[in-house]
């Protein structure tokens, strides 16, 4: 299997455990979140199918943070506390897990290649998954306490990233 396979491989396989995430969570709020996420692992798999078919990528940044910050500031101004299973905590802390070793195989995979171009995409499509790890913290965060985390919630960080 060739990098760009195995990279969609990744990328279709994250979409589905956050589809799934999203189906089995009662929770608005966090079904918009990783409906959100989702969607995000369906862009990246359509660069690296560009960029498997030798077409042109240019990866533009997605305001994943400023979406996600928006939907936990629509569930702390509603109280939707609602529908979160503490249980889950251990699928969420998977898919870091899955962000984590994604985030590392982009960068293995940038230090690899030799066209700048490509170098680049990986770069940004590894701090994509670091971006989606930090979400996840957050989830974690979220459901371990909801009513404290929502009031304390330190809202700048989304912006630091």
């Amino acid at each position: 299997m060739d990098i760009y396979e195995y990279a969609m491989q990744m990328e279709k396989d994250g979409e589905n455990y956050y589809r799934e995430l999203s189906r089995n969570v009662e929770n608005n709020g966090l079904k918009k979140i990783f409906t959100t996420l989702a969607d995000a692992e369906v862009v990246h798999y359509n660069i690296f199918l560009r960029m498997k078919k030798n077409e042109k990528v240019q990866v533009t940044d997605i305001p994943i943070l400023s979406d996600i910050k928006n939907i936990f500031i629509k569930m702390r101004d509603e109280k939707e506390i609602t529908g979160i299973n503490v249980s889950h905590i251990a699928l969420y802390k998977e898919a870091q897990e899955i962000e984590k070793k994604s985030q590392a195989f982009y960068l293995e995979k940038a230090n690899e290649v030799t066209d700048p171009a490509q170098k680049e995409i990986f770069l940004k499509i590894a701090e994509e998954e670091k971006k989606h790890f930090f979400i996840l913290d957050n989830i974690i965060t979220f459901v371990s306490d909801a009513e404290n985390w929502l009031e304390n919630a330190e809202w700048y960080r989304f912006d630091k990233l």
